[in-house]
């Protein structure tokens, strides 16, 4: 199996994870708040990842003080992102806030180019651009359209990027549960002393079914994010991040009874058309400009 083709598996797999945990927590977040479910949620992760790590014996710090530092980096990249896409997501319709984020593959391809001087040609540039306009599209910024949680939803998307991008620059001797690991104790911990804030509620036992499943599906999804990123070409696995979408418009609609009305719908086309051609344009080219 090649990298490019394993990389687009993972990403598959990493979308689907993520998805069904996003419906899970966005079910429990009818009761629980926020900072509490995600707290818990993290802790279990926290054990599942760690029992796991154990077991393969991949829980070891031997790897550069510079690799350390982009761990840091990317855990915090990782909280800002749990915290814009989860207020984003308790707000708005499930395919909206998904849709939203479908303009990643082009946001990271743009990051690999300004940040890595990777090269893309004028008709990728040109795809980004036609991307970003069917973004604009998903949040409606004029006054009748607009939600202000589209801004944590964007907010959600410049963080994942970053996590991306930076999880591009660790070396293959920086271990995919490490790293896991990590992000997950970072959120449990941080969410924990935000909740002491905004309070506690008694976890009821279907909550409880609800939050320790996303654990596990959120486990799923990070493992799989961070191997992804590592694996193949970004411009060729970056668009299979566009399989969420049907994961979110099925069960948004089955779940929540939510269907985006046809504008969101025809900017997500745009989105996805963006990155389907970007993707077109990489292979055909093998790397060139």
């Amino acid at each position: 199996m090649s990298p490019n083709v394993k990389g687009a598996l993972l990403m598959m797999a990493s979308m689907a994870a993520f998805t069904v945990n996003d419906t899970l927590v966005k079910v429990a977040l009818r009761e629980l708040p926020l900072f509490q479910l995600v707290a818990i949620r993290g802790a279990l992760a926290s054990l599942l990842v760690y029992g796991l790590a154990r077991h393969l014996g991949a829980l070891h710090l031997n790897f550069s003080r510079h690799d350390k530092w982009l761990v840091s980096i990317r855990c915090v990249a990782e909280l800002s992102a749990t915290f814009f896409f989860l207020t984003a997501l308790k707000n708005m319709p499930l395919a909206n806030v998904t849709a939203v984020l479908q303009v990643l593959p082009l946001t990271v391809t743009l990051g690999a180019v300004l940040f890595f001087s990777e090269h893309i040609g004028w008709r990728r540039i040109m795809a980004i651009v036609v991307g970003f306009m069917g973004m604009l599209l998903i949040v409606r910024p004029g006054p009748d359209g607009f939600s202000v949680y589209a801004i944590y939803a964007l907010l959600a998307v410049v963080s994942v990027t970053i996590r991306d991008l930076i999880t591009r620059r660790m070396s293959p001797q920086v271990p995919s549960l490490v790293v896991t690991l990590a992000t997950s104790l970072s959120i449990s911990v941080a969410a924990g002393l935000v909740s002491t804030f905004e309070g506690w509620v008694n976890l009821s036992g279907g909550n409880a079914v609800l939050v320790a499943s996303a654990a596990v599906f959120v486990l799923i999804g990070y493992l799989c994010s961070v191997m992804v990123m590592r694996e193949g070409e970004v411009g060729f696995i970056a668009p299979f991040r566009y399989s969420s979408l049907i994961w979110a418009l099925g069960l948004g609609w089955v779940v929540f009874g939510e269907w985006p009305d046809a504008v969101t719908l025809f900017g997500a086309g745009l989105v996805v058309a963006a990155g389907l051609f970007t993707l077109f344009r990489e292979r055909t080219t093998q790397g060139a400009p």
